[in-house]
């Protein structure tokens, strides 16, 4: 099993229930399962509002993103890190996950998450069989991005999901 940890899952255009239109990071994929965090769902909850503790980890508009359907109540803080050593986990270069509870890191740049996105154990690997997903190396701001992510990396991945990236939200609208 060659593991997705660090890469981008782009949704199908076949998803249409929470993942439709949505660009993943792979945080952890191993034998028993896979965890994600969804990077274009924000929401219009700020920070210091859902999340005071953490409020001096972010500028004062940003709002909480929603990082998938699974613990909604939990959060994960991705960051941008001066020593990747500070990090709990790195998931590529040196972007990884803040731990709130070890003090404040050496971050340059990071976004606050409510919920993430899981797999048991076997089961992303089938959704890849079923062309659930378009696997994606991320670029370093992706996480960070404030446009249309999903055609932003399809375009970027290019042939014919240039393509893809253009089409509109309601494909009988075209």
């Amino acid at each position: 099993m060659d593991s997705l940890r660090g890469k981008l899952l782009i949704a199908s255009p076949g998803l249409t229930d929470f993942f439709r239109r949505t660009v993943v990071l792979v945080l952890e994929h191993n034998e028993e399962g896979a965890v994600g965090l969804v990077l274009n769902r924000p929401s219009e909850t700020q920070v210091d509002e859902a999340v005071p503790d953490l409020s001096g980890l972010a500028e004062p508009e940003d709002v909480v993103h929603l990082g998938g359907p699974v613990g909604p109540d939990s959060v994960i803080v991705l960051g941008r890190f001066e020593d990747p050593d500070e990090a709990a986990s790195i998931v590529f270069d040196d972007l990884g996950v803040v731990d709130p509870g070890a003090g404040m890191p050496e971050i340059s740049a990071s976004r606050i998450y409510a919920g993430h996105a899981g797999w048991g154990p076997g089961q992303l690997d089938g959704e890849l069989e079923q062309e659930a997903w378009i696997v994606e190396d991320p670029d370093a701001e992706d996480p960070f991005d404030e446009g249309d992510l999903w055609s932003h990396v399809l375009d970027r991945k290019g042939g014919g999901y240039t393509l893809l990236a253009r089409m509109p939200l309601d494909p009988s609208l075209n």
